[in-house]
């Protein structure tokens, strides 16, 4: 994990499992990662639009010069790149690892900026697919932010953060994640 809050975020959530695979929905203390809250984002698992976005922080609302709440997250990204974004969304909450996606948000006016997307997946009243926490958040601030908000998201690479390593999913294989997994040991991130 590149983003500091990434990381802050991933230790608040390791410390809430407790050696579990997922901590609950309801162990999440919003004052305990306050600083972290604007970049922040909810998302609910399960029903015909699967990955819904339940609350979304405002600086991240910023970014992307809308608010997002009640949108299916993948829809904020590029269509080339929802079916790798879905297969890694599915493999977070399907096997309890974390998720990490390199993001570029590009606006009209041709600015870019380099984002880092964490996924954790969050049990909700004993179901694993419920609900999941993530942050996405840009690794350098330009003085444009705020002033031009950025069109689709673009998926530059993803992979899952296992305890014996991490696996690469390839961005843009539509075929079911498992398949196309590699072991890629990371030593400590």
């Amino acid at each position: 994990m590149r983003h500091p809050s990434a990381r802050a975020l991933h230790a608040y959530w390791d410390r809430l499992r407790r050696g579990r695979p997922a901590p609950e929905r309801s162990e999440i203390e919003p004052g305990q990662i306050g600083r972290l809250l604007g970049d922040i984002v909810l998302l609910e698992g399960g029903g015909f639009e699967r990955f819904k976005v339940r609350l979304a922080g405002t600086r991240l609302c910023a970014l992307l010069g809308k608010e997002v709440r009640g949108k299916s997250f993948v829809s904020l990204f590029a269509r080339t790149d929802r079916a790798a974004l879905l297969a890694l969304l599915d493999e977070t909450a399907s096997e309890a690892v974390p998720g990490i996606a390199a993001v570029i948000g590009e606006t009209e006016q041709g600015q870019s900026i380099e984002m880092e997307l964490l996924l954790l997946p969050l049990r909700y009243r004993g179901d694993s697919h419920a609900r999941m926490l993530g942050i996405l958040a840009p690794l350098e601030v330009p003085y444009w932010v705020g002033s031009h908000p950025l069109g689709e998201l673009r998926i530059r690479s993803l992979r899952l953060h296992r305890e014996d390593g991490e696996a690469t999913l390839a961005p843009s294989a539509p075929r079911p994640a498992r398949a196309h997994l590699r072991l890629v040991h990371s030593g400590t991130d």
